[in-house]
């Protein structure tokens, strides 16, 4: 049976929606076409009608995973206009950011993946986190554009590690105190 282009574009969406989170849950090496297909609700056979490969789709599903954060931390700015910086960060360093991996960042679901990936899933992440340091870089604050940059690169690679470090504990408490560490630092003056 013939698929409308309309339906094979949603099929595509689901994929690489199924597959982000997927990704960012098992990793893009824990996780195979089949389950991705499955948790798309749709057969093994049609993946390659479209992706070239579990590359292609790694570098698909990398880059709408990342355009999404660039909306909610935009959303977020939107939402807490007196003071954004401190929303972002608390949005950020939260437990449902921890705890959620599937649905969280994917520099830090995905990070130290990506560092063994091809060229096409690298620029991915390269170009997705520049967007997110050109937010930061207009939040922190810094005499001069190079000062803010240096300083927007620092906060993401510390908002990032603090995700890591506290997914990574198997204690709570000390995974809580990781998150509120890095919140205290970030926001101190």
């Amino acid at each position: 049976m013939k698929v409308s282009r309309e339906k094979a574009a949603e099929n595509r969406e689901t994929i690489v929606k199924a597959a982000g989170s997927l990704f960012r849950e098992k990793g893009f090496d824990g996780i195979g076409v089949a389950d991705i297909m499955q948790a798309a609700d749709l057969t093994h056979g049609g993946f390659y009608r479209h992706f070239k490969s579990k590359d292609d789709l790694a570098t698909e599903a990398s880059k709408a995973v990342m355009a999404r954060s660039v909306v909610a931390w935009n959303k977020v700015l939107e939402d807490a206009p007196g003071k954004p910086l401190a929303a972002l960060v608390e949005h950020y360093l939260s437990k449902r950011m921890r705890d959620d991996a599937g649905r969280g960042c994917a520099f830090a679901s995905l990070g130290a993946d990506a560092a063994r990936q091809g060229k096409p899933v690298r620029a991915a992440f390269a170009a997705g986190l520049r967007p997110l340091i050109d937010i930061l870089t207009r939040l922190v604050p810094g005499i001069s554009k190079v000062a803010r940059r240096r300083k927007a690169l620092a906060t993401m690679a510390q908002m990032v590690g603090a995700i890591v470090l506290s997914r990574a504990v198997d204690d709570a408490g000390f995974s809580d105190e990781i998150l509120a560490a890095s919140k205290a630092e970030l926001l101190r003056n």
